[in-house]
């Protein structure tokens, strides 16, 4: 494995810097965040710069990537201090580019094109989070035309799409591994209310419950195949969750170049706090921490680009790159002391940020169900 930058990704970053500079400065995220109002003028950048399309195959007037060039990519927009500002366009569009009809990819194609969010994911419910089994939402197949009840909670960016990529069980199927199936529902279809939820943490990033009565929609509105919805969102969830352990990274380190700036300038008992030994303890300790989430998230992204099978390796490096992150920006408030809990100080908004992610995307404790597992299988 060599890590050394091409001079292609070299070229990439470069530009990603300049844009980051000019339309993504840390006096626009901190009003983002504090107005709860999404990055739409960076995304529409970011768009218009060709970076929203790198990953998608040529035919959908994309530009081919490496798995290793996009997590630095997503780095790279995290160590600006974005959280989820890099990727989210990809993830979607991939399944419905995989499993949707010719129609659904021509809808999320051209939203995509205009530069917005086309979907949100449509799975978390009241009773069923990481036990997908107890899904009650319910779609009911009748002469043509699918309807839909139940209620979806904590949805990500709901409020900015356009498409709900639901997640739905056919009532009339024991088996839960066979009764799950995909669908993409306009968010403005009958039927359908919203009731946006405050919360600590990704401010820039909505999040909803979603309450579903009676929305009845033709049957082409179902992704792929009947009862293969679960299996087809998976394809493409080690991916997001190695996107998740970049934007881990890239947010950590933010953070810890904060704090350790913060410490070679702050003044206490007549030197730089810096250089007290325990301070410097705390950001060696942030330093080994950050190297080791940079190689797993590399590492990881090259056996996707090897064609290997991660097996563990994805549950693995999200749940080490979510806790590990939250770790260093902990310790980052720590040097920062009382100013660090201020509003509007970074290192604040990174520690929540962090956090948060220790439960999007799969909690800690679903990555040891994941992982564990498959380590067991293979010493078995």
């Amino acid at each position: 494995m060599d890590f050394a930058l091409t001079d292609e990704q070299q070229l990439l970053l470069e530009s990603l810097d300049e844009l980051l500079e000019r339309e993504c400065q840390e006096s626009y995220i901190a009003q983002l965040d504090l107005a709860h109002k999404p990055p739409t003028s960076f995304r529409q950048a970011m768009h218009e710069a060709g970076f929203n399309s790198l990953g998608f195959p040529e035919e959908y007037g994309g530009t081919p990537c490496d798995a290793l060039t996009l997590m630095m990519l997503a780095e790279r927009v995290a160590r600006q201090g974005l959280n989820n500002g890099f990727g989210l366009e990809l993830l979607q569009a991939m399944d419905i580019l995989e499993f949707g009809s010719p129609e659904q990819k021509q809808q999320i194609l051209g939203l995509l094109a205009a530069g917005e969010v086309p979907f949100a994911l449509g799975f978390t419910e009241p009773g069923a989070g990481s036990d997908n089994s107890a899904m009650a939402t319910s779609a009911v197949h009748h002469d043509g035309t699918v309807t839909f009840n139940g209620t979806k909670t904590l949805i990500t960016n709901a409020l900015q799409s356009t498409y709900l990529l639901l997640m739905a069980k056919d009532p009339g199927v024991e088996d839960p591994r066979k009764a799950i199936s995909m669908y993409l529902v306009p968010m403005d279809a009958p039927g359908i209310t919203t009731n946006q939820l405050d919360k600590i943490v990704w401010q820039i990033s909505d999040s909803c419950e979603i309450f579903l009565d009676d929305v009845t929609l033709p049957e082409s509105c179902l992704v792929g195949v009947k009862g293969q919805g679960f299996k087809q969102l998976m394809r493409n969830f080690e991916v997001e969750r190695l996107m998740i352990a970049a934007t881990c990274l890239g947010l950590a380190q933010c953070a810890f170049d904060d704090a350790a700036s913060y410490a070679a300038q702050r003044v206490q008992f007549g030197r730089p706090i810096g250089t007290f030994q325990l301070i410097q303890l705390k950001l060696t300790d942030m330093a080994i921490k950050l190297e080791n989430m940079r190689n797993f998230v590399y590492k990881t992204a090259w056996m996707v680009d090897q064609g290997l099978p991660l097996k563990s390796q994805g549950a693995l490096c999200k749940r080490y790159c979510a806790m590990a992150g939250f770790e260093v920006a902990d310790e980052a408030m720590q040097i920062f002391g009382g100013i660090g809990v201020t509003v509007g100080a970074r290192v604040s908004r990174l520690w929540r940020d962090l956090r948060g992610h220790r439960f999007g995307g799969g909690t800690d404790e679903i990555m040891v169900h994941i992982a564990g597992r498959q380590i067991v299988k293979d010493h078995s």
